[in-house]
């Protein structure tokens, strides 16, 4: 049996969240899984996400929730894609069938369409979708961090701060999983460029539950995009202990920590292996884990140090997916891992699957924006990759501020403007040698004093005079 602090049939009653089961045991590993998912954190106590999941479909398996939770969690976690994995689509049917033949409530109806949007891909109508949900609801966690992470995946920016800001005043202190409000509200708030306010809100959670690595992720981000390194590496370093125990965000926390290791140039590699982000992205298969991964070596890359055998490591990972075109977001990172590892007939095979998507997306908001943004960006990558640094500049330069929409985040993203900033300063065009300096120019005014920034500039002299 479920330990006795997770609601039951009773409790989500009581809190205006009535679940269509009889089953106490359903109704309490539903909370189980939405807990770990908003905690990210395996519980192993309660046998993890795959054990709560198990337990669940045998407690009630025609829970339509149970199946919108365990179906929605596989969805979002971007690792598969209904249109290759078959036990996918067909759970996601499922879930709709269970829903049309039985009498459940509105709210119940709307998540089973929510999450059938977003398994076709159709990310802005699932969030239209959560939202109805969240008027009349908004204290459902679940259509609240479900909403978050499309958003996310749009590079919806405001529409995330804004989404958590709505439904703020009516949580209550008493409400289970309460605090962890602060964190996602502060991820909005440092992506909308509000640094000083995310900062409060995140301590203002850390206060509360010390361990909530999403808030510590996010103060992460604050002193990343205001380049205070030192602040960033003693803050990392002394809520390791807090924050390491959730597993599904710990190596993405390493990551960010990293970052401030690359501003200083102090080598990235051994503290990489401390980190264990390698096993843990072979491990976990993660999609987070694994685009991290990508990005790390590609930023390594950039700043002189050899990583080729990693990336053959890394290709194990990334080419199962060649195929998947989940988010272009992660299309990209896998692009770096098979260029890096020198496989250019799966760079290629990525490159032409997208371009034949572009032609027909249908509903799928990341396909629709595949030939505008996705294929001439992979194409800038593949151009850098072959030392055609002209043709990169003259790809990625029009774009560069429409990258948002790949989704991911300011930090993640930070990546393109570095690759283009050291095409500009490698391309003989003298015009993309002078647009690079300028480009370090506009990054100083927004983070002063970053030793990457310095580092370049002092580069971009050396080359070019």
């Amino acid at each position: 049996m479920m330990a006795s602090s997770f609601r039951d049939c009773k409790a989500w009653r009581a809190g205006g969240l009535p679940l269509s089961t009889s089953s106490n045991e359903a109704c309490k590993l539903y909370d189980a899984i939405l807990t770990q998912f908003v905690k990210w954190r395996n519980d192993e106590t309660l046998g993890g996400f795959e054990g709560c999941i198990s337990a669940l479909q045998e407690a009630d398996p025609n829970f339509v929730m149970g199946h919108v939770i365990s179906t929605g969690l596989e969805l979002v976690s971007t690792t598969s894609s209904t249109r290759l994995n078959e036990r996918l689509a067909s759970a996601v049917r499922r879930t709709v069938e269970l829903a049309n033949s039985q009498d459940i409530s509105p709210r119940e109806k709307l998540h089973v369409k929510a999450m059938e949007l977003f398994s076709r891909g159709h990310f802005p109508k699932a969030c239209d979708v959560w939202e109805d949900i969240l008027v009349d609801h908004p204290t459902d966690m679940l259509a609240l961090k479900f909403a978050h992470d499309a958003y996310f995946y749009m590079g919806a920016q405001t529409q995330m701060r804004d989404s958590v800001a709505r439904v703020l005043p009516h949580w209550k202190p008493h409400m289970p999983l309460f605090s962890y409000l602060n964190g996602l509200y502060s991820f909005g708030l440092l992506e909308t460029r509000l640094y000083d306010q995310a900062e409060k809100v995140a301590m203002e959670g850390l206060a509360l539950t010390p361990d909530d690595a999403w808030a510590v992720h996010s103060v992460a981000h604050v002193y990343e995009m205001k380049a205070e390194v030192d602040k960033g590496l003693k803050f990392m370093e002394s809520r390791e202990k807090d924050w390491q125990v959730s597993d599904v965000l710990a190596s993405h926390n390493y990551w960010h920590w990293a970052l401030y290791f690359i501003e200083k140039v102090k080598i990235v590699m051994s503290f990489l292996s401390q980190a264990n982000s390698w096993q843990r992205c072979k491990a976990t298969g993660s999609m987070l884990d694994t685009v991290d991964a990508c990005s790390m070596l590609c930023r390594l890359e950039m700043e002189g140090v050899c990583v080729k055998d990693r990336w053959r490591e890394l290709l194990q990972v990334t080419q199962p997916h060649t195929d998947d075109h989940v988010t272009l977001f992660n299309d990209m990172h896998f692009l770096m891992a098979s260029l890096g590892a020198k496989e250019s007939g799966t760079s290629q095979r990525l490159l032409e699957g997208l371009q034949e998507l572009a032609k027909e997306p249908g509903d799928n908001q990341q396909h629709q924006l595949a030939g505008t943004i996705g294929v001439p960006m992979c194409q800038a990558i593949m151009e850098y990759d072959q030392g055609n640094y002209n043709r990169s500049v003259e790809l990625l330069y029009p774009l560069r501020y429409r990258v948002v929409e790949i989704g991911g985040s300011d930090a993640q993203r930070d990546i393109f403007n570095q690759l283009l900033i050291h095409a500009a300063m490698k391309s003989e065009n003298k015009r993309h040698q002078k647009l690079g300096r300028c480009l370090l120019v506009e990054r100083d005014a927004m983070r002063p004093s970053s030793p990457l920034t310095e580092r370049l500039m002092q580069r971009a002299l050396a080359l070019h005079n």
